[in-house]
């Protein structure tokens, strides 16, 4: 009779484990899966580090003002990439880069400048223009401009 009720015990307690590996989505040990988890490659994302070149020179212009004045604008840059090759191609075309960034900031507005939003659409504007310049050039795109020091006066 005490050799039945441990068995039974035993019994219980293992189809207790089993029953709660089951239905929380575990396996056993040696028991293969269903869904082929084992086959299955993951795939990670590797973390790759940007690196920045500096523009030593600033970008200096003068925008129109609504009131009809010229205003002075001098931005120090610096851009950003993942790819060393595109900043390497950058400062091997940036007399081009400096002019067509030199026009972007010329052409944008006085009071577009004094906003956050107006800024972050200039750098994009920048961005865009750099990296048109790259492509025509047939080299690697940088990932962003970055402002380092912004007046407008």
């Amino acid at each position: 009779m005490i050799v039945m009720l441990v068995i039974i015990v035993v019994l219980a307690i293992a189809l207790s484990i089993v029953g709660t590996l089951w239905f929380l989505g575990g396996s056993l040990p040696g028991m293969a899966s269903d869904e082929g988890e084992a086959t299955e490659e993951t795939v990670e994302e590797t973390f790759v580090p940007s690196t920045y070149v500096k523009l030593n020179k600033a970008v200096v212009t003068t925008v129109q003002a609504s009131d009809g004045r010229q205003r002075y604008a001098q931005v120090y840059l610096a851009l950003e990439a993942t790819d060393p090759q595109a900043l390497a191609a950058a400062e091997l075309h940036m007399p081009l880069i400096r002019s067509q960034l030199v026009t972007v900031l010329g052409s944008s507005k006085f009071e577009d400048l004094q906003t956050p939003e107006g800024r972050q659409g200039l750098a994009e504007r920048m961005s865009t223009s750099v990296n048109q310049v790259l492509e025509q050039e047939g080299e690697p795109a940088i990932k962003r401009v970055l402002f380092r020091n912004f007046v407008v006066q």
